[in-house]
């Protein structure tokens, strides 16, 4: 009888929920693993292992302990350094060296990376202290992002306009910060959206890549925090470069097998960047709308990846018209009472995901932690899309009291 291989999920979020179903239906043993055991995706799971994430030797003795084949921390960033650092010291199958690892997740030296390699990159500086920090800032170029070096879900990130504003964007990056460093860099002014969307490596070789158009709510508490998301991109002209250079940057790196969380933008002089490439599935449903919009299923081929199964039907899809995901929220802290939709909104609802009932408490939407659902939606036309989108409170709303 073949032995039952097992998956180890770093981390508990609601987000994993749809990486536990494909790795059940694929016969795999799940074990979740953080330090929270209240967290949803523990109750799906096969088993549960209490140990801090971010501590890559507890987390190896913990895989070493359960007999593990294979670990990926998808949807969960803080887990991602110690998946790699596991999967090297145990030999099991890599999504790329350790060190490579350390890089893309690193926003300080993946800066310093695609620097040294030619990308465009903007200017950046990174600090361990905040006395250094406020005293070097003659090299600003306003508007200025101040953020930490290893936070995720747009936790500690702040724009300043002015040296005034300075002090408490430093103070909040800091308080966000695992390892107390934070990277303050010029702010990219960009043209249409930026895209964060996932993508998979397969071999080394980029299989399927996706660009989209990432909205921000500018009501929010953080306005920075991606509030919906629409396929295709507003700046398709300038995808063949973009895949191009991600391509480059990940054979520089000896990538190997992964889905990619890959963020990028086209500024207003016309240059592409790439701003994040981390080796996750995003938060936020993002396999899962790319499976609706192409019927390419990465999250499959994600768990399949990790334990050593071979991975077919990766291939790059066009996608099955306007597509867009709002992430909703609340506008404020309190009671959650219902959710409107417009009688004559111009779009199919493909999936309506609440995460709360009525009576459950909100909080303003300060990071991805705070959402409380999302909705799927099918447009027949990008005016449609856009409509939506550009006067979406008019169309959603989320009654909080």
């Amino acid at each position: 009888m073949t032995k039952q291989k097992k998956i180890m999920l770093l981390g508990g979020i609601h987000y994993l929920l749809p990486v536990i179903k494909a790795a059940h239906e694929q016969g795999y043993y799940v074990i979740t693993a953080d330090y929270l055991p209240d967290n949803v995706a523990h109750q799906y799971s096969d088993e549960y292992c209490n140990v801090n994430i971010i501590d890559k030797e507890a987390v190896l003795q913990a895989a070493k302990a359960l007999s593990i084949d294979g670990i990926i921390s998808f949807g969960v960033d803080p887990g991602v350094v110690s998946a790699a650092y596991v999967q090297e010291q145990m030999g099991l199958p890599q999504m790329g060296p350790y060190e490579s690892v350390r890089i893309l997740q690193n926003k300080d030296l993946f800066r310093a990376f695609l620097k040294e390699h030619g990308f465009n990159v903007p200017n950046a500086r990174s600090y361990t202290s905040k006395d250094i920090a406020l005293s070097d800032t003659d090299w600003f170029s306003y508007p200025m992002i101040v953020k930490p070096t290893d936070s995720a879900g747009s936790k500690g990130v702040t724009r300043i306009d002015s040296l005034e504003e300075y002090e408490d964007a430093v103070d909040y990056a800091f308080e966000k910060s695992i390892s107390g460093t934070i990277i303050v860099e010029e702010f990219i002014d960009k043209v249409g959206c930026s895209s964060d969307t996932d993508s998979f490596l397969l071999n080394g070789e980029l299989k399927f890549i996706s660009f989209n158009a990432q909205r921000f709510d500018e009501s929010a508490a953080n306005p920075y925090t991606p509030a919906a998301y629409s396929w295709p991109s507003t700046f398709v002209e300038h995808e063949e470069y973009l895949r191009s250079e991600l391509q480059r940057l990940l054979s520089l790196l000896n990538m190997k097998t992964s889905v990619f969380n890959i963020e990028t933008r086209v500024a207003s002089n016309g240059k592409p960047y790439i701003m994040e490439c981390t080796p996750r599935g995003g938060g936020n449903r993002l396999c899962e709308m790319l499976r609706y919009a192409t019927g390419v299923d990465l999250i499959t081929a994600q768990v399949r990846a990790a334990v050593g199964d071979s991975v077919e039907d990766v291939e790059q899809q066009p996608y099955n018209g306007h597509w867009a995901e709002i992430i909703l929220h609340a506008d404020k802290d309190g009671i959650f009472s219902n959710l409107e939709i417009a009688s004559d909104f111009p779009a199919k609802v493909i999936e309506r995901d609440l995460w709360v009932k009525k009576g459950d408490s909100v909080t303003a939407f300060h990071g991805a932690n705070d959402a409380i659902g999302t909705l799927v939606l099918q447009f027949t036309n990008e005016h449609d899309l856009e409509n939506v989108l550009r006067l979406q409170s008019q169309w959603i709303k989320v009654k909080v009291i």
